[in-house]
C-alpha cells in the first residue's frame, strides 16, 4: 500500500487546489523561459531570413542592428567582384510608424499618383490604425528580400509596393502611409519580426532611401541656408552577400576589412552581435524573474509539505509505534512533494501552451527547455520536502497514545 497516494486520496480536494495555485506560479516561470527563447528567435529572425553569408558595414561599427551604419550604395559593386561572392545586394533598415489606410483587398497596384493621393488623404484625415514596423529596403532580384510569401505576391512593379509580416494585421491590398508616401501591400510573410518584436516590411531600395534620407522641404531649405546639405541619396546601411559553398567566409571578410572605411561581419559574427547587444539585458532580466519565481515556488512547496506533515503527526507517530522504519516515513513525505511538483508542472505546461499564442511577444519552448524546467521542478520539490522530512523524523511515537 502506498501511504502517500492513500493520504492524497483522503485529502484530494486540498491537494488539487494546491496544485492549481502552484501550476499558475510555475506557468509564469515557464513563460519567462519561453519568452527568452522567443526574444532570441526574434532577434535572429531577420538576419537568418536574409540568409546572408557576409555583411559589409561602415568601418568602426558592428552593423546596422547594433549601431548606425551608412555606406555608399556603390559598395555593392565592389563586394560583388570579390572572389567567392555569388550575389550581393544593398539594404537599408529603419523603424517607422505607419498608418493603415484600408484597401481594396487585392494585390493590384494603381499608378503612383493614385497611390500617393490615397495615402495623402488617409494621412490628412488621420484614419486607420497606427502601425509600428521595421522597414527593409532591398534591390529586386538581389539578396535582402523577404524570405517567403505566405499570401499574395512579391514586389514586382518596383515602386510603392510592400510585403509585410502578417503580424502587422494588414491585409493584402491595403494602403499603408509612411511619411506621406503611400504603399500598397501586395504580399504577406510570416514569423518575420525585428529584434524588438515589430513586424517587418519590405519595400524597394529606392523607396526606402526616399523615406530614410530624404529631407522634408523645410528641413532641406534650412540645411542649404546653413551651408550643409542632405545625405547622398545613394546611401545604404549595409551590403549583404551570398558566397559559394566552397568559399572561405573568413578570407572574404578579411579582404573587406582591408578596405578603408568598411567593416565585415560573417553570419556567425552578426548573430553574436545580435544576441550580445540586443538580447543580453533581456536575458538577465528574465533570468532574474525566473529565479525569483522558482525560489517562491520552492518556499511554497516546502510550507505545503510541512503543513501536510503536521496534519499527520498522530499517523506518523502510529507508524513509528508499530515499528515502521524511518525510510517509510521519509518516502511518505518525499513522494507527496514529488507528486505535488509533477502534477503542478504538468498543469503549468498545459496552461502555458493553451495561452502562449495570445502573448504580445513570441513564446518559444522546445523539448529541451521543457525537460530542463521539469528537472528544476523535480530538484525544487525534492529539496523542499526536506523540511517536512526533518519534522517527521522528530515526531515522538508516544504521541500516538496522546488524547
Amino acid at each position: 500500500m502506498n501511504l502517500a497516494l492513500r493520504d492524497i486520496r483522503h485529502n484530494l480536494g486540498r491537494f488539487l487546489l494546491t496544485c492549481v495555485g502552484l501550476s499558475m506560479l510555475l506557468g509564469v516561470a515557464l513563460a519567462m523561459v519561453g519568452i527568452y527563447g522567443g526574444v532570441v528567435d526574434e532577434a535572429l529572425s531577420l538576419a537568418r531570413g536574409l540568409k546572408a553569408d557576409l555583411w559589409v558595414v561602415e568601418g568602426g561599427t558592428r552593423g546596422p542592428f547594433a549601431e548606425a551604419s551608412r555606406i555608399p550604395g556603390d559598395a555593392r559593386e565592389a563586394v560583388a567582384r570579390l572572389p567567392g561572392v555569388t550575389a550581393a545586394g544593398s539594404v537599408t533598415f529603419q523603424t517607422v510608424e505607419a498608418r493603415h489606410a484600408g484597401g481594396s483587398g487585392n494585390a493590384d497596384t494603381p499608378d503612383e499618383d493614385t497611390v500617393r493621393e490615397q495615402a495623402g488623404e488617409a494621412g490628412r484625415s488621420r484614419v486607420g490604425a497606427v502601425l509600428r514596423m521595421q522597414v527593409v529596403g532591398y534591390e529586386l532580384d538581389r539578396p535582402g528580400g523577404p524570405p517567403g510569401i505566405l499570401d499574395g505576391r512579391g514586389i514586382a512593379h518596383g515602386r510603392l509596393e510592400m510585403v509585410v509580416d502578417r503580424g502587422a494585421g494588414v491585409p493584402v491590398g491595403a494602403m499603408v502611409d509612411m511619411a506621406g508616401i503611400g504603399f500598397r501591400v501586395v504580399g504577406l510573410t510570416t514569423r518575420a519580426v525585428s529584434a524588438s518584436g515589430d513586424p517587418l516590411a519590405w519595400i524597394t531600395l529606392r523607396d526606402s532611401q526616399d523615406l530614410q534620407f530624404r529631407l522634408r522641404p523645410p528641413a532641406a531649405r534650412r540645411a542649404l541656408q546653413g551651408g550643409g546639405g542632405a545625405l547622398p541619396r545613394d546611401t545604404v546601411n549595409a551590403v549583404v552577400a551570398h558566397l559559394s559553398p566552397n568559399a572561405d567566409v573568413e578570407a572574404v571578410a578579411g579582404e573587406v576589412r582591408r578596405w578603408k572605411h568598411f567593416a565585415a561581419l560573417t553570419a556567425r559574427e552578426q548573430e553574436t552581435v545580435l544576441t550580445s547587444s540586443l538580447v543580453d539585458r533581456a536575458r538577465k532580466q528574465l533570468g532574474m524573474f525566473t529565479t525569483v519565481l522558482l525560489l517562491v515556488s520552492a518556499v511554497i512547496v516546502a510550507l505545503i509539505i510541512y503543513t501536510l506533515t503536521m496534519d499527520k503527526v498522530r499517523d506518523i507517530a502510529t507508524l513509528k509505534l508499530i515499528g515502521a522504519p524511518d525510510a517509510t516515513i521519509v518516502a511518505l513525505v518525499m513522494q507527496q512533494a514529488l507528486l505535488l511538483g509533477a502534477v503542478s508542472f504538468a498543469g503549468a505546461t498545459v496552461l502555458l501552451f493553451a495561452v502562449k499564442d495570445n502573448f504580445p511577444r513570441r513564446v518559444l519552448l522546445g523539448p529541451e527547455e521543457i525537460a530542463g524546467f521539469g528537472l528544476v521542478v523535480f530538484v525544487i520539490s525534492l529539496l523542499a520536502s526536506l523540511l517536512g522530512v526533518r519534522y517527521a523524523l522528530r515526531i515522538d511515537p508516544a504521541q500516538a497514545l496522546g488524547g
